[in-house]
């Protein structure tokens, strides 16, 4: 069974769970209540026992609210008959051993009983039109037989059900505003569940009602998900035990049977997982509680006491259903990741018919009065019946406004002709010419003005480019048709009196340019405002020919705006062709409810109506919306012989119709249904005859026709008088549309398409159908293509765009054989469908709404269909749904957009999305990728009310839609993700390093310079120990300047010269031993800010021989998270005592210190403030190099405290490498801006200057949060060389200063001087930032090549540093796809998956490096991925625990390779890295190796077999929106969890939920299993800039991010 049906068994979960919540605002939903409230709302359903037999079930489906809500009558139950009788027929056919391809019925079936046609509820037309469904997606999806069948689909699902996520909000993001402030679209429209229509049958469902056998799926749920953990409690008030008891069951769902998480990302094929066992072997074990929060264990055992862990196990329990058999095909390439390719289903129906043959409609038969041309044909009626009514227009009261007759049309129309030819611009130069194109911008409700000014442009030879009218300049869609017009080189804009009042106006009145517009000379066409042509002129009429005669706009499905061009003869033709089909003769009444600017009410209501003087009744749309039943009440007044309309006006009608008495529809004689190419029209026109019969409506009547910009008419069903013809419809497998092939539904009774006819062939064209891609050819009989028609009366090309004119107007359709079938060209009409038994045309889709899913086809307005047949509708506005198809990942994801009503809650939107998925993966079998639901009206519009598809597609494709609710699909729908790599056994150690040997492939090894073959005049070398070269430099050099420290201002806060420092570490050693009574070797920590007392404390200790311990000290306004960390670390370290300031004093042992941590067991704290007067009797001078110096502590990235210890030996062979890489000498100052407490930054602040004799000038980071510009102000001052940061401090430059580099220049600020310029990191370079740093400050004299990074870990605390002399770091492009595999492969910059890596500076001196397998320990070859271990004279000496953990210590800090040199020491980096020699040279002429950095080992995320770094995938991320401006990735039970930080309002928060898992599907093939939208700030950083994404991920279980928004995909 395939993930769908699993999951939408599974969404089930959630719909009966939100039935009960439906009066419930749950939107504290991220609140601790959460427990309580569910038990207590669920527990109503639970005392239920199991249903025997089905009856029970049948009676739920009929409950209201559940299943199948009772609801009123729209359509007859016709289809009922239709797919049943299809069955059967089917299924006798296929015994009898002759299966039909296609199985047609004729006629309505009169024998239907009278009670089962149930009546129409009746409803009042004003409780009616306050919600009226729009423009073009509305009532024509009605069918009650496709709603039974979702129905009977969403029944199925009920079987088999399991929870899924529902997301969470912040309260904010719920609360809507007040239901006053909502205006419900009024071109939307009712359902007709609300209001009066149902009464108020609709109450909420009672508990035995809504839950039929709840308790029994709900335990199936729980145990076939392998849970088997219950927890007693005792009853909570308002809900029963059984009830907490789910609860708790539900929030502690523990995964038992396997060892390690399942992957979900990776396909199951067998169902490994569900362990059945039988129910009395369940464990049964009590949870310990902490606080009220229930503990949860994950299935790697990592307990969490929290509710989003419990929703994640939900969603874990959720994927790990088996999803549809993988496919095992792949492009195969090397390592590349391979993306599966979709191989054809072996059983998949394929035709098998004939080809088709072309059909040919009848002769076109000549009249012998037929005009020679249409303004002929308005000359002869204007002059011989000049009092024939042409035109009557309706006002919004359905009383006559005005009558146009055809002596007034023609006069006024030459009037017009004669004003546009010599009224505008001067005699000499004319602004219009015969042949130019002029737009027609009239309103809907003045057709009179319209169809004047349209004859006067035919009149004077001028092309009519008839448009909407512009309501605003931001129109959606307007740009396009202002591109329009500016390709049509339209100049001049006719339009009515009223209308160019009514346009935007600038403040002088001039009407402003419309945006993509061209310059338009608006002209107004009212009588009285035009010139009376001379009595001796007159328009030149001419026989039709094939100059244009007007210009019909059309819009593509990307949004764009055509101009089909139609020429004279072709107008008269298909004129011709409509008044033979639908047998029009003289003075008959017409009524149009169409739009009469284009296609069918055009062509009837504007064209043909005056080739045969016919009177056409006007019906505005705003009449419509106030009185739907209009048209028909026009029909029975005029007794009108024809009718144009479209599928929403019939059952617009049949909603209303009950008020009416006297409906009489006897005169009609054709109905016209313009949208009858919509295969869904056919349920209106079915419950529109069942209704209206007994009105005097004959079936025959119902004419529907197919039409399209490019072929006009493209069939239409003929008016007969033989009612014993029924009209000819298919009960068609949806399954087999999706392959293109006709077939009788039977299997599966539910996904059918039933399609009328829309009759036969137009007069004198010919007809066939042509596969929709590749070659035009023709299809076999039994096979859906696009319809292309050959005939006089089509458009002739896409005004000036000819390529595009070839590929539709000019078609050749061929034979198997290649052989051309005529020799004139067809056109393609952009419908699909065939050509059935006796030549009827069936259409069932059109080609813009085709949307290609894993090579299946599915038609948008199914999709609607099914969605909007999911009951109950009262979530969302029915006419308001955009179904479109996104392209992620090399396929295309069907995306469903709905306006949300502003009543309804969280949890009922939630549960109809939910019902949604499953009825379209039952009805289509395919996945829905994304369900967005928005606020009411705020979808953009088309000028007519629809919904503006294009323009959604692209909202939602830029984030800019702004959902309320959106629920992604990922996990099932993206089936062509590539194959999880399979880990191949390990190639021994000894075989890499023979095959490197054989390819010519060095090992990859690397060392700095020598340092003793190094010749340098370092006096500090003669000293083994720092705290003797300190005493050296006070007797040598007592006044020569160390320290100094600047404050926020920038002014000398402090300094220290070599005797000063010396004096001031004697008195601080003397407190020691006196206060602290010390023994050498006892562990200080010491407590300090940033500055001159730490330095001076850290060498008291190491004169009183203690063992120094450097400590941030904790925030005074974030006491409560931060001094645990620092009592950890004095714990930890074993600190005898505690030496800080007088303040920090008092914050250790304040009140708040006291709620933080227990402040009873501080060691000795010392305060340094108070420093005793005398001199220690003997300073301490250690025995051996090797004793400990000093301890280093960090946390890092993964969240982990590791102490490491580093010997007096170390210490100085560091800062003697340091001196020698960046030539440090007493001369010179070094700028340093970087937290002091460990790693390299404590080094340069505390220990080099000492050693070197150089000038340190000290700045504290925290001092750039009020000053910014200090730093670099600082360098400039001091007139700096070498100045060091950290990445925090350039990304605070980077965004504090980046519009200040003005100001910045006229203060004087120059670093031209700045010869290296240093960040001290532990991670990988940030290009991206040091590029915008170098970018940005190159004005102010930086050169780029200054700027460069270091690397450190734990083992060695530098390894890198970029020094004065040798090349500069390089950078290398990596392909991201090879690096997932461990390998490295060198790709072009710009090549697609590429990723820039910048070398992490040179080498030190002393320092090797070899690259090794981290699992085989054997060497790699350069230019592999490996990790890197390091040989050096500082390596630290291990760790410092407590414990004593030697196996981690042994493994970090003294691992031998398992081949080649097996003897040197090495220590492990847990970084990830390549070296690669580079064709540069070094200071000492050799050839320079590079090393660069990828990732920590620890960090990185093992998904799909494959090892992926999470700064690639947050790159991707943070480039997705312009809202987001920090993201953390990190994993929970195989789950990719994706945290992004919002700057913007929390409106945008699901926008980003779409973007997310697009980015890193299309980039990283990974699907995302939860977003997480955070305000700014929520992601932890560390000193050094780095994320704790640890942190943040037991932030997130635990509850505490206070999150915007939460989405769990499914």
């Amino acid at each position: 069974m395939g993930v769908l049906q699993y999951l939408l068994a599974l969404l089930l979960f959630l719909t009966v769970e939100s039935i009960a919540l439906q009066s419930h605002n749950f939107c504290d939903i991220t609140q601790k209540g959460y427990e309580k409230k569910r038990s207590k709302l669920i527990g109503a359903y639970l005392p239920q026992p199991p249903t025997a037999n089905g009856a029970a079930v049948v009676r739920c489906r009929l409950q209201p609210g559940e299943g199948v809500p009772r609801r009123p009558f729209r359509s007859a139950h016709i289809g009922v008959c239709d797919i049943r009788e299809a069955a059967a027929r089917e299924r006798a056919a296929s015994a009898a051993g002759n299966r039909p391809l296609f199985y047609f019925r004729f006629g309505v079936d009169q024998a239907l009983p009278q009670e089962r046609r149930a009546p129409v509820t009746p409803s009042s037309a004003s409780r009616y039109h306050r919600r009226r469904s729009s423009g073009s997606r509305d009532e024509r999806y009605r069918s009650d037989v496709h709603t039974e069948a979702v129905q009977a689909a969403l029944a199925k699902h009920k079987e088999r059900k399991m929870a899924v996520p529902m997301p969470s909000k912040r309260r904010s993001l719920v609360v809507q505003t007040s239901m006053d402030a909502y205006t419900p679209p009024d071109t939307s429209s009712g359902s007709e569940d609300e209001g009066s229509v149902q009464g108020d049958s609709q109450g909420t469902p009672t508990s035995s009602q809504g839950s039929i056998n709840m308790e029994h799926w709900i335990s199936q749920a729980i145990h076939g998900s392998t849970t088997s953990t219950t927890s007693s409690s005792s009853t909570q008030s308002g809900g029963s035990g059984a009830a907490h008891r789910l609860a708790d069951v539900m929030a502690q769902t523990h995964i038992e049977n396997h060892s390690a998480p399942p992957d979900v990302t990776t396909y199951t094929s067998e169902h490994s997982i569900q362990v059945e066992r039988p129910q009395g072997s369940t464990t049964s074990r009590t949870a310990p509680k902490y606080g009220n929060a229930e503990l949860m264990e994950t299935g790697d055992g990592v307990p969490v006491s929290s509710r989003v862990s419990a929703k994640i196990q939900q969603l874990v329990n959720t994927l790990k259903r088996p999803k549809r058999p993988p496919l095992r095909e792949f492009f195969v390439d090397d390592f590349e990741e391979l993306l599966e390719v979709q191989q054809p289903d072996p059983n998949q129906p394929k035709p098998e018919g004939a080809q088709m043959l072309a059909t040919r409609g009848e002769q076109l038969g000549v009249v012998t009065n037929w005009p020679p041309s249409l303004e002929a044909a308005l000359q002869r009626w204007g002059t011989i019946s000049p009092k024939a009514p042409c035109l009557t227009t309706m006002d919004t009261n359905g009383k006559p406004l005005y009558i146009l007759t055809y002596g007034k049309l023609w006069t006024r129309s030459m009037k017009v002709a004669y004003n546009i030819l010599h009224k505008l611009g001067t005699k000499q130069e004319p602004m219009v010419r015969p042949g130019d194109r002029v737009a027609l911008v009239f309103p809907n409700n003045d057709p009179a003005a319209f169809m004047v000014a349209f004859y006067g442009c035919l009149l004077a030879e001028v092309v009519p480019v008839p448009i909407e009218v512009p309501l605003t300049r931001k129109d959606a869609g307007s740009q396009q048709i202002g591109f329009l017009l500016g390709s049509c080189g339209v100049t001049v804009a006719l339009t009515s009196d009223a209308c160019h009042k009514g346009l935007p106006k600038s403040p002088t009145g001039e009407i402003p340019q419309f945006k993509g517009w061209p310059k338009l000379l608006w002209f107004v066409t009212e009588s009285k405002h035009l010139s009376k042509p001379p009595r001796d002129w007159f328009p030149h009429i001419k026989d039709a020919n094939n100059d244009t005669a007007y210009i019909e706009y059309k819009t593509c499905k990307d949004g764009s705006v055509l101009g089909v061009t139609v020429t004279r003869i072709a107008l008269l033709t298909h004129c011709q062709a409509l008044t033979q089909a639908c047998g029009y003769t003289e003075a008959e009444t017409i009524v149009n409810v169409l739009d009469f600017k284009k296609d069918v009410g055009l062509w009837h209501g504007i064209l043909t109506s005056v080739m045969n003087m016919m009177h056409v009744i006007s019906i505005p749309y705003a009449l419509m919306k106030v009185n739907p039943l209009s048209w028909i009440q026009k029909v029975c007044q005029y007794k009108a012989k024809v009718a144009c309309v479209k599928s929403r006006d019939m059952h617009w009608a049949l909603v209303a119709h009950r008020d009416q008495r006297d409906v009489n529809l006897s005169s009609l004689r054709m109905l016209i249904v313009a949208d009858g190419a919509n295969p869904w029209s056919i349920s209106s026109c079915d419950a529109f005859l069942n209704v209206f019969q007994s009105k005097g409506l004959r079936q025959e009547v119902i004419c529907p026709c197919a039409s399209s910009p490019e072929a006009l008419t493209v069939a239409i069903r003929r008016p007969t008088d033989d009612s014993n013809q029924p009209p000819g419809r298919g009960v068609l497998s949806m399954h087999g549309l999706t392959y293109g092939v006709i077939r009788v539904d039977s299997e599966e009774k539910l996904s059918v398409l039933t399609v009328q006819d829309v009759g036969l062939v137009m007069p004198g064209a010919i007809m066939c159908s042509v596969k929709p891609d590749g070659v035009p050819q023709l299809c076999r009989t039994d096979e859906i293509g696009e319809l292309c028609v050959c005939a006089v009366a089509t458009g002739t090309s896409y005004y000036g765009l000819s390529g595009m004119t070839k590929n539709t107007f000019e078609v050749f359709p061929m034979t198997s054989s290649g052989a051309p079938i005529s020799e004139y060209p067809f056109i393609r009409t952009g419908l699909l469908g065939f050509v059935g038994p006796g030549g009827l045309v069936f259409v069932v889709g059109k080609m813009d709404g085709l949307m290609v899913v894993s090579g299946r086809r599915h038609n948008a307005d199914d999709i609607v269909a099914t969605a909007l047949a999911v009951e109950p509708m009262k979530f969302v506005y029915r006419g308001r749904i955009a179904v479109f198809s996104v392209t992620v990942l090399h396929d295309e994801r069907i995306v469903i957009v709905a306006e949300q009503r502003p009543d309804s809650t969280e949890e009922d939107s939630f549960q109809w999305m939910s019902r949604v998925l499953q009825a379209i993966d039952s009805i289509h079998q395919v996945g829905v990728y994304c369900l967005a639901l928005v606020p009411a009206n705020t979808l953009p519009k088309t000028p007519l009310g629809g919904i503006h598809l294009s323009e959604t597609k692209q909202l939602f494709l830029e984030g800019s839609l702004h959902p309320c609710n959106v629920l992604m699909c990922p996990h099932t729908c993206v089936t062509n993700l590539p194959k999880p790599r399979q880990k191949q056994p390990e190639i021994g150690p000894a075989s890499v390093m023979v095959g490197n040997l054989v390819s010519g492939k060095r090992i990859a090894q690397a060392s700095g310079r020598d340092l003793g073959q190094i010749e340098d005049n370092d006096q500090a070398r003669k000293f083994l120990f720092l705290s003797e070269v300190l005493q050296w430099r006070a007797q040598t050099t007592p006044d020569h300047l160390l320290y100094t420290l600047l404050n926020c201002r920038g002014t000398i806060a402090n300094s220290l010269t070599c005797v000063q420092l010396h004096k001031r570490a004697e008195k601080i050693a003397v407190m020691l031993m006196e206060r602290g009574h010390l023994q050498d070797g006892d562990h200080v920590a010491l407590v300090y800010p940033p500055g001159i007392d730490l330095i001076a404390a850290f060498y008291g200790c190491l004169y009183a021989g203690c063992v120094p311990i450097t400590v941030r000290p904790p925030h005074p306004q974030n006491i409560a998270t931060t001094l645990p960390t620092v009592k950890m670390i004095v714990e930890v370290s074993r600190s005898a005592c505690l030496m800080t300031t007088q303040l920090i004093c008092k914050l250790l042992r304040s009140r708040e210190a006291a709620a933080a941590v227990d402040v009873r067991t501080w060691p000795l704290i010392l305060d340094t403030d108070d420093l005793p007067k005398k001199r220690p009797a003997q300073i301490y001078k250690p025995s051996n190099p090797d004793t400990l110096a000093y301890l280093d502590f960090s946390v890092s990235t993964t969240g982990m405290l590791a102490g490491v210890k580093m010997s007096h030996a170390a210490t100085s062979a560091f800062c003697r490498s340091i001196k020698l890489q960046c030539e440090l000498y007493p001369s010179r100052e070094v700028a340093i801006c970087l937290d002091p407490y460990c790693g390299l930054g404590f080094v340069l602040w505390c220990l080099c200057s000492v050693y070197s004799g150089h000038q340190s000038i000290l700045i504290p980071p925290s001092e750039l949060e009020t000053n910014p510009a200090l730093w670099l102000l600082a360098v400039s001052q001091y007139k700096v060389r070498d100045t060091f940061c950290s990445y925090s401090v350039m990304e605070l430059c980077t965004k504090g200063l980046g519009s200040q580099t003005e100001s910045l220049k006229a203060r004087g600020l120059d670093l031209s001087r700045v010869r290296t310029c240093v960040v001290v990191a532990e991670e990988r370079p940030r290009i991206a930032l040091t590029q915008s740093f170098s970018k940005l400050f190159k004005d102010l004299g930086l050169h780029p090549r200054a700027v460069s990074t270091s690397f450190g870990c734990r083992v060695n605390l530098a390894i890198c540093l970029q020094g004065t002399s040798g090349p500069d770091p390089t950078t290398v492009y990596v392909d991201m796809r090879a690096l997932r595999h461990d390998r490295v492969r060198l790709v072009e910059r710009g090549s697609p998956h590429s990723l820039p890596l910048m070398e992490s500076g040179k080498i030190l001196p002393g320092v090797r490096i070899i690259i090794a397998n981290p699992e085989t320990k054997g060497p790699l070859g350069d230019s592999h991925l490996g990790e890197i271990w390091v040989h050096s004279a500082h390596n630290a000496s291990g760790y410092f625990t407590i414990y004593g953990d030697e196996s981690l210590q042994s493994d970090h800090f003294n691992s031998r390779l398992s081949f080649g040199d097996t003897q040197t020491i090495w220590a492990r980096t847990g970084y990830l890295g390549f070296l690669r020699r580079t064709e540069l040279t070094d200071a000492n002429g050799e050839r320079h190796d590079a090393l660069y950095v990828v990732g920590a080992l620890d960090e990185a995320m093992e998904l799909r077999g494959m090892r992926y770094h999470p700064i690639d995938i947050e790159t991707s991320v943070i480039r997705a929106h312009k809202s987001v401006t920090e993201c953390a990735v990190f994993t929970w039970t195989n789950l990719l969890v994706v945290v992004v930080e919002l700057d913007g309002s929390e409106q945008e928060a699901l926008d980003l939920v779409p973007l997310v898992t697009n980015v890193v599907l299309e980039e990283h093939y990974l699907i995302v299993g939860v977003v997480v939208v955070v305000d700014i700030g929520v992601i932890p950083i560390n000193s050094r800039g780095e994320k704790q994404r640890m942190h943040l991920r037991d932030g997130f279980l635990a509850d505490q991010l206070d999150p915007i928004y939460v989405a769990y995909n499914m």
